[in-house]
């Protein structure tokens, strides 16, 4: 935009804050100001909508892949884990939200390229980067591969939302440490609920939905007693553990 550039930014700060958080702020959002109007509009749709969107691909995708596998139902289970883990995140950062109270930068700030208008509510912690990267992690604990490139869109989540001039970065570094923590400190108890609903879905008509028809059901050892004294071992159905 013609006539920031030859302002210092901090220098039009209203709060009189220098700090490596606005600094930042004012590095990565300043990358918008020199963008082509394209630039800024893809990065626009991608930080508001476009991730959200390639993790719900991700996570079909994982699920296509984990009904496959030879622990189908704790995959699923782990699967359904991350929507209700995000969703629960969410709802955490709304008292966190209430507590700290803190403005969006570019009601405190002058000089930044605000790609998104309208955003009145509360800065810390950023619900974006909160969701994708409770998406994220949830999606690594059902699927490696697919849990990677979750948290990489996540991290690139962050970075869009500073990039769009709604989020300090400590905003986005919240969120992320939000999510996470989230996820991984219930998902023992998760696991413990929705293992038994994956598994009850999989034995009922609604099966496909956990187990691809073609999936190789693993097996464990039951005794069957028999008559001279001799044991046999007979395979029975068994489920062994989280899908990698």
């Amino acid at each position: 935009m013609p006539g920031h550039e030859a302002v210092h930014p901090l220098a039009e700060a209203k709060g009189g804050s220098s700090g490596p958080d606005v600094s930042l702020l004012y590095d990565i959002n300043g990358l918008a100001k020199d963008a082509p109007g394209w630039v800024d509009r893809t990065m626009e749709f991608v930080g508001e909508y476009g991730i959200v969107l390639g993790l719900g691909v991700l996570m079909v995708c994982a699920w296509w892949s984990v009904r496959r596998g030879p622990d189908a139902v704790g995959g699923v289970a782990a699967l359904l884990w991350a929507p209700l883990a995000a969703g629960l995140a969410l709802l955490v950062n709304v008292p966190i939200r209430g507590f700290v109270r803190r403005p969006r930068p570019f009601l405190e700030h002058q000089g930044l390229d605000v790609l998104v208008k309208g955003k009145t509510d509360f800065s810390f912690v950023s619900d974006h980067a909160t969701l994708t990267m409770a998406l994220g992690v949830g999606l690594f604990v059902a699927h490696r591969k697919y849990g990677l490139a979750g948290i990489g869109l996540a991290f690139l989540e962050g970075f869009c939302r500073v990039f769009m001039g709604v989020h300090y970065p400590t905003d986005v570094i919240g969120g992320l440490a939000l999510g996470t923590a989230v996820v991984l400190l219930l998902a023992p108890l998760a696991m413990m609920l929705l293992t038994p609903l994956a598994g009850w879905v999989a034995a009922s008509r609604a099966g496909r939905l956990v187990r691809s028809r073609n999936t190789a059901v693993p097996v464990t050892l039951a005794e069957e007693p028999e008559g001279d004294g001799v044991t046999e071992r007979q395979p029975r159905h068994c489920d062994k553990g989280l899908a990698a």
